[in-house]
This record gives C-alpha cells, sequence and structure tokens, in this order.
C-alpha cells in the first residue's frame, strides 16, 4: 500500500482495519511512528521492515495479533513496542511477539 513512500512520518491503522498486509509499509525510510488500532488481528510479512527511523509503535489490540515472519526486520535499533498495560506479559510471551521482548512496554498514552 505505502511500500518505499519517502514521505510518511507518521500513521495510525484506523480502529476498523483487521489486518495489514505483507510488505505495506516497508521501506517507509522516513516513518518513525505507528497507531495500530484496536481491531487488528494479522500483521503482514515484513509490513514494517526497513523503517529504519520506526522507534515507536503503539499497539492497541488487547489480544496479540499474528505477526506473519517478521514484520519489523531491519526496521530501527532502540525501537519501543508500546501495548496496552494489562497485555504486557502476553505480548513478550506471544508467537513471534516474544522475538521483540525487550522492546515491550506498557503504553504511556493509555487512559
Amino acid at each position: 500500500a505505502f511500500f518505499e513512500c519517502d514521505r510518511l512520518t507518521s500513521i495510525t491503522i484506523p480502529d476498523n482495519v483487521t489486518m495489514i498486509g505483507d510488505l505495506a509499509f516497508c521501506f517507509c525510510e522516513y516513518l518513525t511512528s505507528v497507531t495500530i488500532g484496536d481491531s487488528v488481528t494479522t500483521i503482514g510479512d515484513s509490513a514494517f521492515s526497513s523503517c529504519h527511523y520506526l522507534t515507536k509503535v503503539y499497539c492497541k489490540p488487547t489480544t496479540p495479533p499474528t505477526l506473519v515472519d517478521d514484520p519489523f526486520d531491519s526496521s530501527a535499533s532502540g525501537r519501543k513496542i508500546y501495548v496496552p498495560a494489562a497485555s504486557v506479559d502476553d505480548y513478550k510471551n506471544a508467537a513471534v511477539w516474544m522475538n521483540y521482548a525487550d522492546e515491550i512496554f506498557a503504553d504511556p498514552t493509555e487512559n
């Protein structure tokens, strides 16, 4: 959808979206922040791959979405993935998400 977009700096995936497709934001070089709506159940392969400046991911679903392969491959070092506070352990222990366990934190913007 936005593959290799060089103008996108942040994106909010609406709450009515259920899937982020393979390669959807791959190589969005200047993407720094993503908010994933609470209805997303699947994040496709390499969806955010090679987003070298992507340092903040706000993942709103309380149940960790299924990750297909490695959606954050080759993206920014020092990235933080913010999830609902009550779901931090669920994310850290979910398949594939566990590869990002050190980057998963409670969402500081949560009400």
